[in-house]
């Protein structure tokens, strides 16, 4: 079977104070007032975006949440409206890029998106929004930021905590496309050294979170991973975080980090190939036991108990995710995947499962 590449680009503007050419990149795009979003938390970065792009600044919208809820949506796109913006500018994380590209989807404006997290979003085609507790997901070109700006000035400030999560959301999108249902050389090794900066970048942060160099490191990994996530597409691990996070509204980051390990280890007996991959990114033998190890090194969570997941929901949970389709290089297998749910709960380390009951 031949293999199929067809890459999705956007522009990408990437170093040290690179947010000064903000205005130069909104007048590429025919920009004459768009509209800023963020979350409250990065209000000034948004304040000194707006600043540099001067009379071409409109109104800031800084109510991005978590998940992108409709309702949070729909407010957005009312203010747009009103103030008849002609583009958008994102800047934070997953929650501000997520909500831009939910307004791009239903307005076609262009966008420009200035991540100050490692959560990759801001180089993929895909959304996920959240209504009545259920968070759904597409895929579509609309939705694909025009522009990116990566400024590692802004990732200076992310604490430590968030870089640490942020970083595994990262690791997630290499890992899953170095299984994708059609791999090609180029997302194989993109996806290979996106997990191998990042596995290295992670612990400098955690000893120096000033250290420049890492913080470029960070940045530049999760550049490549969100790349092979939108040219590789993802598998049974977006899907269960996707799950778990509309459900419980369980914090995106921290459920990637983790999931991640164990879902590896359930795919493990299928994907010779991409541990074999894995395991030179990461200096390990054993992929899953690296990267649960890798966490708990740098103090991120182990355990779905201590963010918000209740125990009763691990089997309407399981149930739930065998009636949703997509890839995965190993079929479902729902009394498995209870058993790795419940060792993800309790923080347990991760277990090849071989199947059955």
């Amino acid at each position: 079977m031949a293999a199929v590449f067809r890459s999705l680009s956007s522009r990408v503007v990437f170093g040290k104070g690179a947010l000064e050419g903000i205005a130069e990149e909104a007048a590429a795009l025919a920009c004459r007032r768009v509209m800023l979003v963020c979350t409250g938390s990065q209000a000034e970065a948004a304040e000194r975006a707006a600043g540099l792009l001067g009379p071409v600044a409109g109104p800031t919208f800084a109510g991005a949440a978590m998940h992108t809820p409709i309702e949070v949506t729909r407010e957005a796109m009312a203010l747009a409206k009103a103030e008849k913006v002609d583009g958008l500018v994102a800047i934070g994380g997953g929650s501000a890029i997520g909500l831009s590209k939910a307004l791009a989807l239903r307005s076609n404006l262009p966008q420009i998106a200035v991540p100050t997290t490692y959560a990759g979003s801001e180089m993929t085609p895909v959304l996920g929004q959240t209504e009545g507790g259920r968070k759904t997901t597409q895929r579509t070109i609309k939705v694909l930021p025009e522009t990116v700006i990566y400024d590692v000035d802004l990732s200076l400030s992310l604490p430590v905590a968030v870089s640490v999560t942020s970083g595994f959301n990262a690791i997630a999108h290499g890992v899953e496309a170095l299984y994708a249902e059609s791999p090609n050389a180029m997302l194989l090794a993109i996806a290979e050294e996106s997990l191998r900066l990042m596995a290295h970048a992670l612990p400098r942060i955690v000893a120096a979170p000033g250290d420049e160099a890492g913080r470029a490191e960070a940045l530049e990994a999760a550049w490549l991973g969100g790349w092979s996530l939108a040219n590789g597409g993802s598998g049974l691990h977006h899907r269960l975080c996707h799950l778990l996070g509309g459900a419980f509204g369980l914090p995106h980051a921290e459920t990637h980090t983790i999931l991640l390990p164990h879902v590896v280890a359930y795919n493990a007996p299928e994907i010779p190939d991409a541990l074999a991959r894995m395991g030179r990114a990461l200096d390990a033998a054993y992929p899953a036991d690296a990267l649960y190890d890798l966490a708990r090194s740098l103090g991120a969570p182990s355990a779905l108990k201590d963010i918000g997941m209740p125990k009763a929901s691990i089997e309407p949970v399981v149930e739930a995710l065998m009636s949703t389709g997509g890839w995965n290089p190993r079929p479902l297998d729902e009394a498995a995947l209870k058993r790795v749910l419940r060792r993800a709960f309790n923080g347990e380390r991760p277990r090849m499962e071989s199947g059955g009951g």
